[in-house]
This record gives structure tokens, sequence and C-alpha cells, in this order.
């Protein structure tokens, strides 16, 4: 059927997942708990650790194994950044794992962001890392559009960003 695509998640399709962020100084517990939520909503943290306050900061390094990427990947289709997403979540790829950052920032409200390689975004990121036999086709599938079909992409083609971040210009 037109216009529906496939929904992959990457729970139950041969892949594992980590997400991983660092609190420091002023980080608030509660706010990037939040912010992980609107993207990967079954992130469970046992107990928050105490609000940062003067004299005492946030000093904690939270990893999450096995998260739905449904949300996120949703996001990315909704955003309609999935050329950027394709090339941003390969920069770092590595036969069969690959590992790229989001801003935490965005997350706030829901949103996706890559931050630029090399920078440390305001905010904060998270770290994902994906590992499995076929990522490459499956990061190629998961970051399909219909446009695709005109402007044929792959991973690390002639279309792909630069390492510093900057768009290829297309002919």
């Amino acid at each position: 059927m037109e216009g529906t695509r496939l929904r992959l998640t990457g729970t139950g399709e041969g892949f594992s997942t980590t997400v991983r962020t660092v609190l420091s100084g002023a980080d608030s517990p509660q706010r990037v708990m939040d912010a992980l939520h609107h993207i990967f909503p079954d992130a469970v943290v046992g107990e928050l650790p105490e609000e940062p306050t003067f004299g005492r900061a946030s000093g904690a390094t939270w990893s999450f194994d096995d998260l739905s990427l449904a949300t996120f990947l949703n996001q990315l289709h909704e955003q309609r950044i999935l050329d950027t997403a394709l090339d941003a979540m390969s920069l770092n790829m590595q036969e069969e794992s690959t590992t790229f950052q989001i801003g935490r920032l965005a997350a706030v409200v829901g949103k996706i962001a890559f931050p630029i390689p090399g920078d440390r975004p305001l905010g904060g990121v998270f770290e994902i890392t994906i590992v499995g036999k076929g990522l490459t086709d499956w990061l190629q599938a998961a970051t399909w559009h219909p446009g695709r079909s005109q402007v044929p992409r792959q991973i690390n083609d002639e279309h792909s960003m630069d390492q510093d971040g900057e768009s290829s210009t297309w002919v």
C-alpha cells in the first residue's frame, strides 16, 4: 500500500541498543530523565539522584540497554530529517556497530538534534550505540523515505555530509 512505511523499532530485530548520558555540574536529574522519556519512554531509573545545589554538583552516568527505538525513529520521520539521520547515525559506523549522539536540550521538547561532530552542545547529549548483524541495511531501511526513489541514498555515498557536519552539494 502506497503511503505506508515499515515501522522499525530495533527491538526483536536482532540489535542491541545502549543509551548513555553523563550528568555533571548543574544538570537536573529530573529534567534529564524527562528529556530521555520524550525519546525513549521505556527508560527506567530506580531512584533519581538529588538535584544539584551550590557546592554539590550532579555527577552520575546513566546507561540503559535494549531500549526501543520506536519513538526515536518516529521523530526522525515526523521531523523529516531522515537523510541527516542516516549520515549522523552512520558517521562512526564500524562493521556491525555504530555510535552517535543526540542533543538532550532538543529532546526536552521531543525533538531530535544531531550535534556537529566534535561539538559539546549546551544541555549535554544522549549517546546511542546500536550493534547487530545487517546494521547497514537496517539503518538504510529505518531512515527510508519516498524521495529516495528519485535520489537513492546509501551510507557513505557522494551525498553524505562531510566529517565536520557540512552538507554535500547536490547537482
